[in-house]
């Protein structure tokens, strides 16, 4: 093996493995099973090494291939599952909200997160990828491997179903408001 072959899979790593970490703690939000779905997916790129192409990102082909690993794990055993992870809630913390902002704020997250938890595995990649990986739609069907049309629809269902949750939940409470989420987001009165 070149050590040029060391380096450059060296800087590949550097490059793209929090980003496949993230995905893969969405999906099983399990820090050590995230870290080993990391692993085993730069060792697929590796052994792939010569057939990656070099003109585009191989982000997607990553992508990709955690999410399968993430499935095949989360099908052996049923780890729980908390999409949305406490490093990406503390991206959107604001330093001026109070304390008890903060507080309501955390437990917005966790009924939020627990909400998505509870979505099929399908729904919870497009969501973990459209809306926490910041994908565009194109992406995240290109990285799923999907039509667009399906990847458009399954995040239909998944915020419809997510929505439901929500409002079901009692500690959720008035977070909507007094109108129901189909009223706001269609903009009624």
């Amino acid at each position: 093996m070149a050590e040029d072959d060391v380096d450059a899979f060296a800087a590949l790593f550097e490059r793209y493995r929090v980003p496949v970490f993230r995905a893969a703690l969405a999906l099983t939000a399990d820090p050590c099973a995230s870290e080993e779905v990391l692993m085993d997916t730069f060792g697929r790129a590796y052994t792939h090494r010569r057939r990656l192409r070099t003109d585009m990102s191989p982000l997607p082909w990553l992508h990709r291939v955690a999410i399968n690993l993430c499935y095949s794990r989360l099908g052996r055993r049923r780890l729980p599952s908390e999409p949305v992870t406490d490093l990406v809630a503390a991206r959107l913390v604001d330093a001026d909200v109070q304390p008890d902002a903060r507080a309501e704020w955390s437990e917005l997250r966790q009924i939020v997160r627990e909400g998505i938890a509870g979505l099929s595995d399908k729904h919870q990649a497009v969501v973990v990828l459209y809306y926490l990986e910041g994908l565009s739609l194109q992406e995240t069907a290109d990285q799923l491997g999907l039509p667009l049309g399906t990847v458009k629809s399954r995040i239909h269902h998944a915020l419809r179903d997510l929505r439901a949750r929500l409002h079901a939940d009692r500690r959720f409470g008035g977070a909507w408001g007094e109108r129901l989420p189909d009223e706001v987001e269609a903009g009624g009165a």
